[in-house]
């Protein structure tokens, strides 16, 4: 994974998903290519390179097609800063809230 975005980036991210605890390992550790991918669980059945790359893409593309999320949700006004509008918004009678949370909704549609 990337260590920033957390995106899928290497076939060893989608290995980690198919199956709990160490079912595989590297033959050379320092080249984690599919030519040293090696099983050590029995009852595992070795992935195709194709299902690896696959498997690598498609974790990627559903990274991406998430992307408006995490950028909608990083547009909204911090919990606190919320709740203190909420609480003015009260106190005040008027909408500023909802008028904050509307516009990060209508910048940011979901597709």
């Amino acid at each position: 994974m990337d260590r920033i975005t957390g995106r899928a980036n290497h076939i060893e991210d989608y290995l980690v998903q198919l199956h709990s605890g160490q079912w595989f390992g590297w033959s050379d550790s320092k080249n984690k290519i599919y030519a040293n991918l090696i099983i050590h669980d029995d009852s595992k059945t070795k992935p195709t390179e194709q299902e690896c790359i696959d498997g690598l893409e498609t974790m990627q593309s559903e990274y991406d097609n998430n992307d408006w999320k995490r950028n909608r949700i990083s547009e909204y006004p911090s919990w606190q800063d919320q709740m203190d509008m909420q609480y003015w918004d009260k106190v005040n009678n008027t909408s500023t809230w909802q008028t904050a949370i509307a516009k990060v909704k209508s910048d940011n549609p979901k597709e």
